[in-house]
């Protein structure tokens, strides 16, 4: 029986996270929801999963180097779905409970040094517990942890199976 690549699939997890950041700019620039600080740390994190499965996917390594990939898509995914998980917390705090509005990320970075900005952005701030966009139910950070960890787990099993060319 032909089993499907660890090529192949490391090229479809690529894909899959290039599928979901084209959602991400359509979200942003055609139904102009605006990213709030933490949407834009999940997109970076998507984005160097993205990275890990491409070259995973242009390396296709035997040996040692699997377990390298397997843990680098493994603790980008990781990364993830904690932030995620972070941000749909924040969204279903009650509202009393909610924090306030703080600056946007670009001031922050500009004018605080680095830690303050994780310290800022991990407390969060209004604009991330308002749940602006929903698909079945669940807002656009469910939508991110759910991928990330279905991703993560595809990844990490893809490039820890037995390599096939």
């Amino acid at each position: 029986m032909n089993s499907i690549s660890t090529r192949t699939i490391n090229a479809a997890g690529f894909a899959a996270c290039a599928g979901l950041m084209a959602f991400a700019l359509y979200a942003e620039h055609v139904l102009m929801l605006m990213p709030c600080p933490l949407c834009s740390i999940q997109r970076l994190a998507v984005i160097v999963l993205g990275i890990f499965f491409l070259i995973a996917a242009l390396h296709a390594p035997k040996g040692a180097g699997r377990y390298v990939y397997a843990g680098l898509v493994g603790l980008a995914a990781a990364g993830g779905a904690g932030v995620a998980g972070w941000h749909i917390y924040l969204q279903n705090l009650p509202p009393d409970e909610v924090p306030g509005c703080g600056p946007g990320l670009n001031y922050m970075v500009e004018n605080f040094p680095f830690t303050d900005v994780l310290k800022m952005v991990f407390t969060g701030s209004g604009e991330c517990a308002e749940i602006s966009w929903q698909f079945l139910g669940l807002s656009m950070p469910s939508w991110v942890l759910i991928s990330v960890v279905v991703l993560g787990s595809v990844g990490v099993w893809n490039n820890l199976r037995s390599p096939s060319a």
